[in-house]
């Protein structure tokens, strides 16, 4: 057998090796990793769950929890959050599919861009509002930007905002939007 053929042999046995003993590091740390959580009762990022549907089980108290239940207190913000993203993500893809649409002209593909661009930016802007109203000591809080404006719903524990409280959420998010007070909206969730 000749010495080319010899390593290359040589090198395609390692590669086989490399990617199995990869696969299965990731298998074996993903199951300690969901296993881990699960003794804490913690959620792990790509955990799926059923939420919605008369089968569905709260994790903590291992209650049945009907379909409404899904969008009051902590999860609203969560389940906020995706409907926010999944919007985008479908306004996203309908941009990228005019931009590359056969027989686009470059006004049609300039402006999809510029569509792009704006959406990150709100998402960029959403998360700095998001993680500075909870810096300053509530609970949770989601954010939805405009064109022309921002809604802002904060849990405060009690249900209620105080002036103080919409005086600071607003500066927050005029800070980071640059919008005038009057193009923000601020609220307590129920």
């Amino acid at each position: 057998m000749s010495t080319r053929w010899k390593r290359n042999a040589v090198v395609a046995t390692m590669a086989v090796l490399v990617c199995a003993a990869v696969g299965l590091n990731w298998k074996y740390s993903s199951k300690e990793a969901l296993e881990d959580a699960q003794e804490a009762g913690t959620k792990i990022l790509g955990e799926a769950a059923l939420v919605s549907g008369q089968d569905s089980v709260d994790p903590e108290t291992g209650a049945p929890t009907d379909e409404e239940a899904v969008y009051t207190g902590a999860d609203y913000f969560a389940s906020a959050r995706l409907t926010r993203q999944q919007a985008r993500d479908n306004a996203i893809s309908l941009l990228q599919d005019a931009a590359e649409q056969e027989g686009a002209d470059a006004a049609t593909a300039n402006e999809a861009s510029e569509g792009i661009q704006v959406l990150a930016s709100y998402t960029l802007k959403e998360a700095q509002i998001e993680n500075l109203v909870t810096a300053k000591g509530y609970k949770d809080c989601v954010a939805f930007m405009g064109d022309d404006g921002v809604s802002v719903v904060v849990s405060t524990g009690s249900g209620e905002l105080t002036s103080t409280d919409v005086a600071k959420i607003t500066d927050i998010a005029k800070s980071e939007t640059g919008y005038p007070a009057s193009g923000i909206k601020v609220m307590a969730a129920n």
